[in-house]
């Protein structure tokens, strides 16, 4: 309790804004963000990115990819400013993000992190913390389009299931559907995925981005991922290597180019084709199971 009473007395070193987030002023639902000369160092000197300036319209989808180190969860962060650039800037919808409550920039962000959070109680409790006080129609209807709904259902008592500390008793995919039905219960303008598939087998990373990509529908959608094969359906996607941007476009663009992310995509082709051959030869390693099933899963394997 003292460590605890320690951290919620610990002052942010980011101040406040004063302004509410205002609307983007365009047809689409979302949140226009502009970076302009972005660079951050971290305390101890590490400089991880080097003057990166991009634009992302309303209501566009996008995808940050490169090798590890090269900044791309870095930018997610100055964008929700969980830290302050070192130089250049970050506006939200024309308004530079220093000046902006993070109240209400948070308002109407949903993220999907990598490693999804649970506590010790029902399930339904558990998607209720997207969004405080939300009724039961409004949980259902959010587990409904997370493709979550079924399962439950399967559950010994429902929505009221305790799924257990950390979530032990869920599958990895079930884990994620809940980070997902967090979010589409929040019906947010922003949404942010930062690694969101990566600790999945590849069957369950497929039925999970299906429900990404229709949660990123209509709104502007960031990601960060590894695996180029989930990010393919983006508008857009930026290449980042070294704290730079050095390649950007579709994905059908960026296959032309022959550059880094065609290297990158030949790549994870190949290994995959590894694995399946290693699979069809008999030693199991080609066999993949849900992260986090432990076993106890409750409705193990309904989502994979």
């Amino acid at each position: 309790m003292e460590h605890l009473s320690k951290i919620l007395n610990t002052r942010t070193t980011v101040p406040d804004g004063t302004k509410d987030l205002p609307k983007s002023g365009s047809a689409s639902r979302g949140v226009g963000i502009s970076l302009d000369g972005l660079q951050f160092k971290y305390p101890n000197g590490r400089h991880v990115l080097k003057g990166v300036s991009l634009e992302i319209e309303p209501g566009q989808s996008v995808a940050f990819v490169g090798p590890s180190g090269s900044g791309k969860s870095t930018l997610l962060r100055l964008i929700l400013r969980t830290y302050d650039t070192s130089d250049g800037f970050v506006q939200l919808n024309s308004t530079p993000v220093k000046e902006l409550k993070q109240a209400s920039v948070r308002e109407v962000t949903a993220v999907v992190p990598q490693d999804t959070v649970l506590f010790n109680g029902s399930i339904f409790d558990n998607i209720q913390y997207g969004k405080p006080g939300a009724s039961r129609e409004a949980v259902v209807a959010a587990a409904e389009a997370a493709q979550l709904h079924a399962a439950i259902q399967r559950m010994p008592a429902g929505y009221d299931t305790v799924v257990g500390e950390r979530g032990l008793k869920l599958s990895g995919g079930e884990k994620q559907r809940v980070a997902i039905a967090r979010a589409f219960l929040r019906n947010p303008e922003l949404l942010v995925c930062d690694e969101a598939t990566s600790a999945l087998d590849s069957g369950t990373e497929r039925g999970i981005m299906a429900s990404l990509r229709e949660l990123s529908r209509g709104r502007t959608s960031l990601f960060v991922a590894h695996r180029l094969s989930t990010v393919r359906h983006c508008d857009r996607i930026f290449v980042m290597e070294k704290g730079v941007v050095v390649e950007e476009g579709s994905h059908d663009t960026l296959m032309e180019k022959g550059g880094l992310y065609s290297r990158m995509w030949a790549m994870q082709q190949w290994d995959r084709d590894a694995d399946k051959k290693k699979g069809a030869d008999g030693d199991g390693s080609g066999s993949e199971s849900g992260s986090g099933n432990g076993g106890g899963a409750v409705a193990a394997g309904a989502l994979n």
